[in-house]
């Protein structure tokens, strides 16, 4: 069975020859996987009334413990949200009355950003709707596959400067 990258790969194998176009192979299928991925998860964040960046942030204040609370610029650092993104995603989460913004405790200047009991019932809800996702899309592997694969991706990402902080 051959799937649309090896398509691609046989393409280019005939119109250029000369060239080693074998990363195509897996930045190819990455993308592919990407695209096919977003738009389950997007179906799955959808049903809960969220979007991607909206589920990481509630995901990540709720994920922190209690108190569910974290300044703006910790909740970037360990969300999936750009900086660019993270005052407009705060809005309109704050507007639905998912996360509140107080004065920061520990710095007069700041704010933190909490869950409200709102927003982690909402996360609590589409979390477990969220693995389920996950784990639909991954039932072709078996735990060893994922296992190996999740630590390819790793040792990738990590030569790419992945890295925690």
């Amino acid at each position: 069975m051959a799937d649309h990258v090896d398509r691609i790969l046989e393409q280019w194998a005939a119109e250029r020859p000369d060239l080693d176009v074998s990363p195509m192979a897996v930045i190819g299928r990455l993308s592919r996987l990407s695209q096919l991925i977003s738009a389950q998860l997007r179906e799955t964040f959808a049903a809960h009334g969220l979007d991607r960046p909206s589920f990481d942030v509630l995901a990540t204040l709720r994920r922190n413990g209690p108190p569910y609370r974290l300044t703006p610029a910790r909740l970037m650092r360990s969300a999936m949200v750009t900086s660019g993104a993270i005052t407009q995603r705060l809005d309109r989460l704050e507007s639905r009355g998912l996360v509140v913004r107080t004065p920061s405790a520990s710095d007069g200047r700041g704010v933190d950003v909490a869950l409200t009991d709102e927003g982690m019932a909402l996360i609590d809800r589409a979390l477990p709707d969220h693995v389920d996702t996950e784990h639909r899309l991954l039932a072709a592997l078996t735990p060893a596959q994922r296992e190996v694969f999740a630590g390819t991706l790793r040792d990738l990402l990590e030569s790419l400067g992945d890295t925690v902080d």
